[in-house]
């Protein structure tokens, strides 16, 4: 008999996947998503040395946009590239986190683009 496995797992594995290939540097950290069902958060890592640069959340205080939803996304991706630049991170990894690169993902990704990430 087959045991259905569910979607975090799969999503799991691709994101391991994905790891195995993208690897953040001083020069070009890595920009890691991950979306909940009532939050999104974006981190900007870098892997060699472990630590977290730059993070932004739809739960912190004093955003305009509360939420995960796809204004929630947009705005930040629009926050985490500003506190990005002002640690003058120009260049960074996109890192999705196995999740498809459709809906939250890509408006938090164009976002950040437009407010000046190169990725």
């Amino acid at each position: 008999m087959f045991t259905k496995i569910s979607k975090n797992e799969i999503r799991n594995r691709i994101h391991e996947r994905i790891r195995s290939r993208v690897q953040g540097t001083p020069q070009r950290p890595r920009l890691a998503v991950y979306r909940s069902l009532a939050h999104i958060y974006a981190q900007v890592i870098d892997d060699t040395t472990g630590h977290t640069l730059v993070a932004a959340s739809s739960n912190e205080g004093g955003l305009e946009v509360k939420g995960g939803h796809l204004d929630g996304a947009k705005a930040i991706g629009q926050k985490v590239a500003e506190r990005a630049h002002e640690k003058g991170i120009k260049k960074v990894v996109f890192d999705r986190g196995g999740f498809l690169y459709h809906g939250r993902i890509k408006a938090l990704a164009d976002a950040a683009r437009e407010a000046g990430l190169e990725f």
